[in-house]
């Protein structure tokens, strides 16, 4: 694991700000900074970034922006702030969901009017998941490599340093907590030092650190048929660094789970199809949870079912809500596809029970025509039942992406467990504490990527003008 020093060596060089890490929240840390006038060096452990923002749709939530008014949205940051604070049941921290809420449009608005990122409003997800209303903004794709990309352009306009394929070993710091600078290795075997008046971290979460993920979200960690689907260098090296410099820790047992992991596949099946009124069965062939309660407890839900495996039904009308989606195409590309003109043909295809399937899909049909009421609280009226030819897809749980980490205040300033801050130590991202409180069923879809750029630019101006404070001083 990454480490700190308390010794003082000598720097190669020094810059005002350093970002380590160039997925959405560093970049738009480093654009922050720019736009505040300090040089910025941003320091990406991959030769090319990528990361959780990559692996991403690429939505960022945020309420009362010029984009929503634009199209008759009517929504608002206290409209928000409930919200957050209804999803996780009050666990949110009040404070930080506060801090979000009120500034994710200005963050959204300025993203698109000085920078030149061309986010889209997409209507579809008004009053799931726990958003009210519609107010999940995205790329054009809907993919996260496009929002990466519209990042890293509008960071190389504004003069921004890239470095790439530098992975950051050790911070040093002052015994007052103040970081001095690090300490990068190279690809090429090399060894750098580099200076700083202050630093963002924006390195993710630590979904890819086994030992972590078992110490702070034992049900994924711990379970028999564990599937971790986000980058690999999501480690946890904020939280290590942070925890060595004294910092707080906040939401540690939340994540962003996905309950339509195709399997073996492993690529993501489009969560639309059930929306529009798809389903999921066990090797039953039986329903076991409401689908459209929680797109991110439903990960354990599934692992928790016979093997840990699901089956995603859906037709043709719902297979039309995701037909244009990349991750579709590559659904359909890899054959993972079941295709039935019957409900007995669909059972064989799927290796589940004939007669308990046909129970099921009967079932759904009547609680969509008002007869009976679902079980699990699913509220299927309006929708059409499902009709041949039929498509399913065989899918597990899979944890994406942790939403613990360093507790920050209003400036994105990482703080200790009495709540002062570090010196000149930034988080967003990953690497902070999110919105999502604790456990399962706090996220809130897009809400990761929110925290990333809203928390993101709040560090970048706040690094900025502390460094030159530290210079003028």
């Amino acid at each position: 694991m990454p480490g700190i020093s308390f010794e003082q060596p000598a720097f190669e060089t020094a810059v005002p700000v350093v970002v380590i890490g160039a997925g959405a929240c560093g970049m738009t840390a480093a654009l922050a900074a720019r736009d505040a006038g300090a040089e910025v060096v941003v320091l990406e452990r991959d030769t090319r970034p990528h990361g959780s923002t990559g692996m991403s749709q690429g939505y960022v939530c945020a309420a009362g922006t010029r984009l929503q008014a634009k199209l008759g949205v009517a929504d608002d940051p206290d409209r928000f702030h409930a919200d957050i604070l209804a999803k996780t049941d009050g666990t949110a921290d009040p404070a930080l969901a506060r801090i979000v809420a009120d500034a994710a449009a200005p963050t959204v608005d300025w993203l698109m009017e000085v920078h030149g990122i061309p986010f889209e409003l997409n209507p579809d997800w008004a009053g799931f998941f726990g958003h009210s209303t519609a107010r999940m903004h995205g790329m054009p794709s809907r993919t996260g490599t496009e929002l990466l990309g519209a990042l890293g352009n509008a960071a190389e306009r504004a003069g921004v340093d890239l470095v790439t394929g530098a992975r950051v070993t050790t911070l040093f710091a002052d015994r007052a907590g103040r970081v001095t600078g690090l300490e990068m290795a190279r690809g090429d075997g090399r060894t750098e030092r580099l200076g700083c008046d202050a630093l963002v971290l924006a390195t993710c979460g630590f979904g890819g650190n086994r030992e972590m993920v078992r110490e702070f979200i034992p049900g994924f960690g711990n379970a028999p048929r564990y599937r971790y689907f986000g980058h690999e260098g999501n480690q946890g090296d904020a939280i290590a660094w942070g925890r060595g410099l004294g910092a707080g820790l906040g939401s540690m047992t939340a994540f962003q789970g996905y309950g339509a992991l195709a399997e073996p596949q492993a690529v993501v099946v489009n969560y639309d199809m059930i929306m529009a009124g798809g389903i999921q069965v066990n090797l039953a062939g039986e329903r076991f949870a409401n689908e459209i309660a929680n797109i991110s407890a439903q990960a354990l839900t599934v692992l928790a079912q016979p093997e840990g495996i699901a089956w995603m039904l859906f037709d043709g009308p719902r297979e039309a809500a995701a037909a244009n989606l990349p991750e579709h195409r590559e659904v359909l590309a890899l054959g993972a596809v079941r295709r039935a003109g019957t409900v007995a043909e669909l059972a064989a295809a799927i290796r589940v029970p004939a007669d308990a399937l046909q129970r099921t899909l009967d079932e759904v049909a009547a609680m969509a025509a008002g007869r009976i009421p679902d079980p699990f609280g699913r509220d299927f009226a309006g929708l059409a039942p499902l009709a041949p030819p039929f498509g399913a897809v065989r899918v597990t749980g899979a944890l994406f992406h942790t939403q613990g980490g360093l507790t920050v205040d209003g400036d994105a300033r990482v703080c200790r467990p009495d709540g002062t801050t570090l010196p000149n130590l930034f988080a967003g991202g990953g690497a902070a504490q999110s919105i999502s409180g604790d456990g399962a069923t706090g996220y809130l879809p897009a809400a990761g990527l929110c925290t990333a750029v809203t928390l993101g630019r709040l560090a970048g101006a706040a690094a900025a003008r502390l460094a030159r404070e530290s210079r003028r001083g």
